[in-house]
């Protein structure tokens, strides 16, 4: 073990009242609404890699509360409540994030969204009576009666072919994962919370009312209490979690001239996914159609993926335009059976906050408030 200083034992590595695991969105939302709730908290959180490595800076940049058949499925599978209340944390979420930082500072484009749906939904004869079934169940919470509209006549003017219809969410927008979560970093560290990049939890014991936490780094940290914020990896070190891996895959490609399509798209109740970027097309998903093998903690993807991306853009983008792939990447999700993050003590004084299914840009700044309410409960 490596000897620390005095100064280095009574600065950096001094014991915290909380430990946060992972410097991702969920781990700086939660010390933020920590300090807001006791600005005396001491706070450290400690992030294994140089920046975070899952999903905050790997997704698709999408501020966007679920597509409308994405919806639908999940008020069969869960339950219209249930489904309801996941749609009001992530729409409130999405509001918060808007109030904190302006959209230069995150790049926040309010481009409008839709969902392209083609003749094979196994609903398609009751595309019309579900959409005003969510308008309806929706409203409370967006305040809008008709938050989903049909838009077909727009499919040729986005440069798009082969869907059958297109519904349009005129409040969805798109955001930059980089800079958000560069800013929210700021503003946390702007707290006086500390964050130790580099530094890799192995293991932890309770000792009287200390927990001590280990690293691979061979310096080790003291505090009251321990909260892992570490998503779809949780179960390297705190195994038996509700929470399954699922890998995102992206590509990007190279400028594209006179590209026409704007905005944020969803196909397949959100498992393809696609956006422009100025003139660049993100495009992400299609793990539906290799779920077992996409249920990995791999960041490397793999070229079946990557081909289903790339063979679903050849389909749907307009003959004519000219590109290359320029990007590839990955970034790994959290899953759990009821779509409902957990959040919960898992041993005394150490908690779990994890598992965004797929959407964590807009709920982890509501489930942090969860989160953190349930530690001063427990302090």
């Amino acid at each position: 073990m490596i000897s620390l200083s005095l100064w280095e034992k009574e600065s950096f590595y001094a014991p915290q009242d909380i430990i946060i695991v992972g410097a991702g969105l969920m781990g700086l939302w939660t010390a933020w609404e920590l300090k807001k709730r006791k600005q005396s908290l001491r706070i450290t959180i400690v992030e294994r890699s140089i920046t975070p490595l899952g999903a905050s800076t790997r997704n698709a940049g999408f501020a966007c509360f679920g597509s409308p058949t994405e919806l639908l499925h999940d008020a069969t599978a869960i339950g219209t409540e249930a489904m309801l209340q996941v749609v009001e944390m992530r729409y409130k979420g999405i509001e918060k994030i808007k109030a904190h930082f302006t959209e230069e500072q995150i790049g926040f484009d309010h481009c409008g969204g839709y969902e392209c749906v083609t003749q094979n939904y196994p609903a398609w004869d009751k595309i019309d009576e579900n959409i005003s079934w969510l308008n309806k169940a929706l409203q409370p919470i967006t305040g809008n009666p008709d938050i989903f509209n049909r838009a077909d006549d727009k499919l040729p003017g986005l440069g798009l072919q082969n869907f059958d219809a297109l519904i349009e969410n005129a409040s969805e927008a798109a955001l930059h994962s980089g800079k958000l979560v560069a800013c929210l970093t700021q503003m946390v560290q702007s707290t006086g919370v500390q964050i130790l990049y580099g530094t890799e939890i192995t293991h932890w014991d309770k000792a009287s009312s200390q927990i001590h936490v280990y690293t691979h780094q061979q310096i080790n940290i003291s505090a009251t209490q321990l909260l892992f914020c570490t998503n779809a990896f949780t179960n390297m070190v705190l195994p038996g979690l509700p929470v399954t891996p699922a890998r995102g895959q992206i590509i990007v490609t190279s400028p594209i001239s006179n590209l026409a399509m704007k905005g944020t798209f969803h196909f397949d109740e959100g498992f393809y996914y696609w956006r422009n970027l100025g003139q660049r097309i993100l495009i992400g998903g299609g793990r539906n159609s290799a779920f077992t093998e996409e249920q990995t903690i791999d960041l490397s993807g793999s070229e079946k993926i990557k081909q289903a991306l790339e063979t679903f853009l050849e389909e749907h983008l307009q003959p004519g335009y000219q590109y290359t792939i320029d990007h590839h990447w990955s970034g790994i999700m959290g899953f759990t059976n009821d779509k409902k993050p957990f959040v919960g003590e898992v041993q005394e004084g150490v908690f779990a906050s994890i598992a965004c299914n797929g959407i964590g840009v807009a709920l982890t700044p509501i489930i942090a408030e969860q989160a953190a309410e349930l530690l001063l409960h427990h302090f």
